[in-house]
């Protein structure tokens, strides 16, 4: 017979005075993006994005639109980066279709599916409204062929044009309500729109203040930068 002696550990508390008792290594925050020229789009494309996220966000009276914002400009960058490359998504196949809970099956990258599909929809826009490309056509046609989009009911070249509808229309998102360190959200509209606070560093000085308007300020991860 084996007998098992159990030690009982004892923890000790000590308090600190003076600051804390570890070093706290520096935030490496991104850096800001600066308007200075496309990375990825071609003008013709910018035109189209910026079109389209004007549509799918139009301005009103509650904030600006998503042409304004900034959303091109942040789809932009993504789309010359890692995201545009999908440096971080498996891609070595096989490629088959599945359910809307396994994600997009698609082999091209994110930017080679935005420049295919924003090519394949001017290209249909000139055959169908005599030259015009997407950006010149009225907005009731452009929310129109927005809407056959969403609905798989508009076949474009080269590219699923339900799954580029929803792949634009979750980056315009982005766009709209991420930080504006990364080019969209201009003067933090989308998070002023909804009352969202942004990069506060906490809350204590409002605990306990339930149902009151706040008029919080949003603090964006550039102002963390100064």
């Amino acid at each position: 017979m084996i007998l098992m002696a159990a030690g009982i550990a004892v923890a000790r508390a000590r308090v600190i005075f003076g600051g804390m008792p570890w070093f706290k290594d520096p935030v490496m925050l991104p850096e800001p993006v600066v308007p200075d020229g496309w990375k990825f789009f071609t003008a013709a494309e910018v035109a189209t994005v910026e079109a389209i996220a004007d549509r799918l966000i139009p301005p009103d009276e509650l904030s600006i639109g998503g042409k304004e914002a900034g959303c091109a400009l942040f789809i932009d960058r993504q789309l010359a980066g890692d995201y545009g490359r999908a440096a971080t998504q498996y891609r070595l196949g096989d490629f088959k279709p599945g359910t809307p809970s396994q994600g997009p099956q698609i082999k091209d990258t994110p930017a080679e599916r935005y420049r295919k599909g924003l090519q394949s929809l001017d290209a249909h826009c000139r055959t169908n409204f005599g030259q015009k490309t997407f950006a010149a056509l009225a907005a009731d046609q452009q929310d129109g062929l927005l809407k056959q989009l969403e609905a798989g009911q508009l076949a474009l070249a080269n590219v699923d044009a339900k799954a580029f509808f929803n792949l634009v229309l979750q980056n315009v998102r982005e766009g709209f309500f991420a930080d504006p360190v990364y080019g969209g959200n201009k003067d933090m509209a989308g998070w002023k729109m909804l009352g969202f606070p942004g990069a506060q560093y906490d809350f204590r000085d409002m605990i306990g203040r339930q149902g009151e308007d706040l008029k919080i300020i949003p603090i964006s991860l550039i102002s963390r930068k100064s």
